[in-house]
């Protein structure tokens, strides 16, 4: 079952504050771990944080201005008409958990849900492949909405037009659940931060929340050895790795002399001219200081670093 609250005069600015009372379907990869675009500490961050973020960039701009296009494009494909729903569902059961959905199947316990995919990105749709993160976006609308399918249609520009189609699963929804269950109670709910994944979302939200430092400021790292001991190895193993890959490019370039192309068993190799023009700073700002200062933007960030005590 589910709560049904209506979009209707509904302007941008209260939608997005609606996104922060729960978890929607676009987070749900990140909760779980799996969008390579974003992380748990991110969802933690948009949720809690006071600020209403409204994204604007150029995919979601063209995501937003393609969808009705992509629905479609559905529709020709599979003969099945959608419609908008013009509301956002809230489940009954799990009320930490929220929809709001691109479109229902007219005539079939259904929704679909519409994407469009840069043309680099066409890979990760073959051979009846999903993106893991869209996978759970899906099967998300599903528990919330108590639909037994989810299609899932993607415009992958200037290659063509794919959709699939994904039924109801009692054990994958129940881990979702559970998973969404304790990132909202256990770190929105309660305030706490989730921890780490490695990701650049997490860079983001880390230098967003503690852009700046206390100067002389020092703090205790009780129990951190053990982990910066492995970062050094890690370190270490990828100056390594980083020599090696050198070493094998110089083998080939001096096989490849001055051709531009070559080709093996399973590879094509590229060593072309490249012209780059660049700005000389040091020139300008020792000749032309005073056209270096009207340009020169200065930049704050923290920068890390570890050395042994």
């Amino acid at each position: 079952m589910f709560e049904k609250i209506s979009l209707a005069g509904v302007s941008n600015a209260e939608w997005l504050r609606l996104r922060k009372t729960g978890i929607g379907g676009s987070d749900a990869g990140a909760v779980c771990g799996v969008n390579p675009y974003s992380s748990a500490m991110k969802v933690f961050q948009d949720k809690t944080g006071e600020a209403v973020e409204e994204q604007d960039s150029e995919a979601v701009r063209i995501g937003h201005d393609l969808e009705q296009y992509v629905a479609e494009r559905f529709t020709e494909a599979t003969g099945l008409k959608v419609r908008r729903s013009n509301f956002m569902y809230r489940s009954m059961e799990h009320p930490f958990m929220i929809a709001d959905v691109d479109r229902l199947v007219i005539g079939e316990d259904a929704g679909l849900e519409c994407k469009t995919a840069s043309a680099y990105n066409a890979d990760k749709w073959s051979d009846g492949d999903i993106p893991l993160h869209y996978v759970m976006q899906c099967y998300h609308y599903m528990a919330v909405t108590g639909k037994r399918v989810w299609y899932i249609a993607a415009l992958i520009l200037g290659q063509g037009f794919v959709y699939r189609r994904l039924e109801w699963d009692d054990d994958l929804i129940g881990r979702l659940i559970d998973v969404e269950g304790a990132f909202w109670n256990n770190h929105v709910v309660k305030g706490t931060m989730p921890p780490p994944d490695g990701s650049r979302a997490c860079d983001e939200v880390i230098e967003k929340y503690f852009g700046s430092a206390k100067p002389g400021g020092t703090v205790s790292l009780a129990g951190f050895d053990g982990k910066l001991e492995r970062r050094r190895t890690i370190l270490k193993e990828i100056a390594e790795l980083e020599t090696e890959k050198k070493q094998i490019e110089q083998e080939v370039k001096l096989a490849m002399g001055e051709h531009e192309l070559a080709v093996s068993g399973n590879y094509r190799v590229s060593w072309g001219n490249v012209d780059s023009t660049r700005l000389d700073t040091k020139r300008i700002k020792a000749e032309r200081p005073e056209i270096y200062a009207d340009y020169a933007t200065v930049s704050h960030c923290r920068r890390f670093e570890v050395k042994a005590a």
